[in-house]
């Protein structure tokens, strides 16, 4: 009982009761505890409690982990569903642009496959993590773990090792500067190029010989679009099915 309460409370699909019961059992809390009540307590799991949107992949729910001014790389824990320190940045270039992931999206085979189709590689493999997603827009942000909505206009294609780790670019619903772009052409190329640098080298030391990371192909909206569909698919396959 416990274990699985314990299990809810990790998801964000918590309510008060069950909260309480671990309360009651660990704390020795008064019996009142126990009353159930349907009032949830804890907000839903940022990749697996919120849906993608209704008009995905043309615009797409983002939960944004990384805003412009961080000097520390955050992300989602996975089980917890709570935003935590992965490291702080390396060096002193940081994220051009708002960063995230769109939730129930998972880069697995299919991903993998248009990566490997595109590039004509072999053994490529999906990094297993929500699809990445870059938001353009003109506002500062103070700091992440919030949702909002974004249009794709395009992508990079990166590889990782032997992983394909595509990152989403999109232009946040409405932005005064940014929201009028509808494919990543019309972004200036001045920023596709911050971004490019950006990770390609947040993994990388200087004396590091050997590149873990390449961006091998910008592409459009349609093919970002393709990307997130498979990204759906692919969480489908994951998560929901068995």
């Amino acid at each position: 009982m416990i274990q699985r309460n314990e299990i809810a409370l990790a998801t964000g699909l918590v309510t008060i009761s069950a909260v309480a019961a671990i309360k009651s059992f660990r704390f020795g809390l008064p019996a009142f505890y126990h009353r159930p009540m349907d009032k949830q307590l804890f907000q839903a799991h940022p990749w697996h409690g919120v849906t993608p949107g209704p008009r995905t992949p043309e615009l797409v729910n983002a939960y944004i982990e990384i805003v412009p001014t961080d000097a520390v790389k955050y992300e989602l824990d996975k089980w917890s569903g709570h935003l935590r320190v992965d490291r702080p940045q390396r060096f002193s270039s940081m994220s051009p642009t708002l960063y995230g992931f769109i939730p129930q999206t998972y880069c697995g085979r299919e991903v993998a496959e248009l990566c490997a189709i595109r590039t004509g590689r072999q053994g490529i493999e999906g990094d297993k993590d929500p699809m990445d997603i870059c938001v353009l827009s003109e506002k500062s942000f103070t700091h992440g773990s919030f949702f909002l909505h974004a249009r794709p206009i395009g992508g990079l294609r990166m590889i990782d090792g032997n992983e394909a780790d595509d990152k989403i670019v999109a232009v946040l619903e409405s932005d005064l500067a940014y929201g009028k772009i509808v494919e990543i052409r019309d972004v200036p190329q001045g920023l596709i190029d911050r971004l490019k640098h950006y990770f390609l080298s947040y993994k990388q030391l200087p004396s590091d010989k050997d590149k873990k990371v390449e961006i091998v192909d910008v592409y459009d909206r349609a093919e970002a679009q393709d990307v997130i569909t498979r990204s759906l698919r692919d969480y489908e396959s994951e998560f929901e099915r068995g």
